[in-house]
């Protein structure tokens, strides 16, 4: 017993030494790294220093990334750029870096670029990937491209963007996670981890940069670029945790947006950047400004030109100008004239200069720019597997009438119907990295990959996506009235939802819904596919199609993935990550609101309730949902305590039961609600949920710990804290089905 207690202490202390051995060369790493950047920065004149804080593209440029002739050739041979967008491949970032060698100080460059949903492989749109629920597989989506971007010579992505977007009219709801915090925090730490891979350094890893910091996703309108105004309570409550998720993931970088916030532009707001960024978060890495957007300072009426909008923009804490060209022309002026100290300029440098040391950039410059490695690691068969497993998890089964789908194998005739029926380059979505003979997989193609040689595929167009003319109706009629099963894909096309693509209208565009009725009337079985980057109306089609699936945009293997879906080999799992309005007169719609005073209880605003007297108040599909071609049970809520500390915890377990034919996942969700408290609370919060995979007739436990943090708010004085009281648990399968129901009390 004694030399097992001493084995046990050895074991024990062993670990220990082991921890602080690696902990400390953590620290001597880091330390190393702040003498070489200390020494470095001795040696640099003050145009030297201002170059490292400029960024230019490369997409202006005559013939290929630079010419002999060109201003940016000879500004990054004299040590005047700090960083390069838009330049890419091994080769080409090579040739590039060769010129930033031949600087007095020999300072590498930093290639990024917008690497937000792939790199070579196109994956799903973020949206859509945050639709699967699935943090491994989104995850492993970034590490993916991370991995073939930094093959490509590529040090930085633009992405992941965290801003949570309520309103599906902003264009950039596609790049995001949807609508609530709690989700959004948990997909932004994973699309860090995954660019990052196992740490800065490693030729596999791209630096991230967190964009937009902070509230851009709250546009008002839901116009791109446009200004925002809420609370510091909303702000902290909804917009900033998946920033701080990301931060604490080790997110390298920072972006700020266009927008303002209360009156302040984010790329001159100080208190952002400063105050929450720089100094309570304690970030170490550097920030960059939006493209222009710091002298779009002068747009915004905060800066009377680009030399006040980079002393502006420098002193509130934007380190890096990215094509505004304010900093490289102003800042040894403002410098001058004691409108900006050195050490503020010195402050940002070695932010820059600290994540080229960290990338190994200054021991070896051409480390990413392996032609060789590039040709062995992009468009794989295994990346190619991964995008089409991603895509299938990411669809959506809002409908299935009499069970419709899955569709056999074996059917004799089917009509593939609709302007996205055929289409490939729809596929890859907005902001995708765009390649020559590309191989992105129509459905149509999907479909005809997966049926056997014994069924007949049919195909018409019926109309293009935007179209108002209906005279090719009579030809997808006459297909559909062929068939035994019609299929029609209906939607967006790739560059309808994006930066700048945001809309009044988010109706399915043209005369699509039309061309579904008309289809519909043939009495044929119809499944409507719609494809697009953010939630669309689609009214009529939600209660006369037969089956519907939000198949977003997919990516490289779009139609292959629909076609797995399709016919069963894989039993759909995705869950809404945004809600879907009935009406643009809803929006914005979330699950997560406050009660009012006089709140509606039948969900119309009738006899003086909160309301709308000729639409409901909830959505067409809310937060949370998603179906499956089987059927699960949710039962046997047990509490193992009623009533607990502030530093104790509650264990939850409920019985899950798949109680149809198909094996699948369902997602369990938790949701809870303070039903009083010292500011108001939300009608619901998502603070927990669990995928389980569950064959036909099979039952699992599934268990939550509800702990003080999932308890905790800001109270009217902004202190993060818990208050005695009652909180409502909420267990279902979506945000407006809940299931399980009970309550504890939270303890003084």
């Amino acid at each position: 017993m004694k030399r097992r207690t001493l084995f046990i202490l050895s074991l024990v202390h062993l670990t220990l030494m082991l921890s602080v051995q690696k902990k400390t060369t953590r620290v001597k790493s880091a330390d190393a790294i702040d003498l070489k950047v200390k020494t470095l920065l001795a040696k640099m004149t003050l145009d030297e220093k201002i170059g490292q804080l400029n960024q230019y593209t490369s997409d202006r440029l005559a013939t290929g990334p630079l010419t002999p002739n060109s201003s940016k050739f000879n500004e990054i041979k004299t040590g005047r750029v700090g960083a390069m967008l838009n330049v890419k491949g091994a080769k080409e970032t090579r040739m590039v870096q060769e010129l930033a060698m031949r600087s007095r100080l020999k300072i590498p460059l930093l290639f990024g670029l917008d690497v937000i949903h792939g790199y070579r492989v196109t994956f799903p749109v973020p949206l859509a990937e945050a639709a699967s629920w699935d943090l491994d597989l989104i995850e492993k989506s970034a590490r993916i491209a991370g991995k073939e971007a930094a093959a490509a010579g590529v040090h930085w992505t633009f992405a992941p963007m965290v801003d949570i977007a309520r309103d599906p009219r902003w264009g950039r709801v596609m790049e995001g996670a949807g609508e609530d915090p709690y989700l959004g925090s948990l997909i932004a730490g994973a699309r860090v981890r995954g660019f990052q891979g196992k740490g800065l350094g490693n030729l596999d890893a791209i630096m991230a940069c967190v964009k937009h910091f902070a509230a851009y996703g709250a546009a008002i309108g839901g116009r791109d670029y446009n200004t925002t105004d809420m609370s510091d309570r909303t702000l902290w409550e909804v917009y900033l945790p998946p920033f701080k998720a990301a931060l604490d993931a080790g997110a390298a970088t920072f972006m700020n947006g266009f927008n303002d916030l209360n009156g302040v532009p984010a790329t001159g707001n100080s208190y952002l950047q400063r105050d929450i960024l720089k100094g309570k978060w304690a970030f170490n890495g550097f920030v960059v400004s939006d493209w222009g957007s710091i002298g779009e300072m002068v747009n915004h009426g905060f800066a009377t030109d680009n030399k006040q909008a980079g002393m502006l923009a420098i002193n509130a804490g934007n380190d890096m100008d990215m094509e505004s060209h304010s900093y490289n022309a102003n800042l040894a002026q403002l410098v001058k004239e004691k409108k900006v100290s050195v050490a503020t300029i010195d402050e940002a440098v070695k932010r820059v200069l600290r994540k080229k040391f960290e990338m190994g950039l200054f021991d070896a410059p051409y480390r990413f720019s392996n032609e060789e490695r590039e040709k062995n690691t992009l468009n794989s068969p295994e990346n190619r597997a991964a995008a089409r497993d991603i895509a299938k998890h990411s669809i959506v089964l809002l409908k299935n009438d009499n069970q419709l789908l899955p569709l056999s194998k074996t059917l004799k005739t089917i009509a593939v119907i609709g302007p996205l029926a055929k289409s490939n380059i729809d596929m890859m979505g907005f902001w995708s990295v765009k390649w020559e003979n590309d191989h992105l997989i129509s459905l149509y193609e999907g479909i005809e990959n997966k049926v056997g040689k014994t069924t007949k595929l049919l195909y018409a167009q019926g109309c293009d996506v935007t179209d108002t003319s209906k005279v090719n109706f009579s030809e997808a009629i006459a297909t559909a009235m062929q068939a035994d099963v019609v299929v029609v894909a209906v939607g967006e096309h790739f560059d309808m939802t994006g930066e700048a693509k945001s809309k009044a209208n988010i109706h399915l565009p043209g005369v699509q819904e039309d061309l579904i009725r008309a289809i519909k009337a043939t009495g044929k079985p119809v499944v409507v596919l719609t494809m697009s980057g953010r939630p669309l109306i689609f009214n009529w089609t939600a209660d006369h199609a037969d089956a519907i699936l939000q198949t977003w945009w997919l990516g490289s293997e779009a139609g292959n993935a629909m076609a797995d879906v399709l016919f069963g080999d894989y039993n759909p799992s995705g869950k809404l990550p945004i809600s879907f309005p009935r009406s643009e007169g809803q929006i914005p719609v979330y699950y997560n609101y406050k009660n009012t005073g006089r709140p509606s209880a039948n969900d119309y605003g009738t006899g003086y309730k909160s309301g709308y007297t000729d639409l409901q108040n909830s959505p067409r599909y809310a937060f949370g949902y998603g179906l499956s071609y089987s059927e699960f049970e949710l039962s046997g809520l047990t509490l193992d305590k009623t009533s607990i500390k502030p530093n104790e915890t509650i264990k939850i377990t409920c019985t899950l039961k798949n109680t149809g034919k198909y094996a699948g996942e369902e997602t369990v969700q938790l949701y809870l609600r303070d039903e009083t408290g010292s500011v108001t609370r939300p009608v619901k919060e998502l603070k927990g949920f669990k995928k389980v995979y569950l064959k036909s007739g099979e039952t699992k436990m599934v268990n939550f710990v509800i702990n003080k943090e999932m308890l905790s708010f800001y109270d009217q004085k902004m202190n993060w804290t818990t208050e005695p009281g009652t909180f409502d648990i909420m267990i279902g399968n979506s945000s407006d089905h809940i299931v399980l129901n009970s309550k504890f009390e939270l303890l003084q």
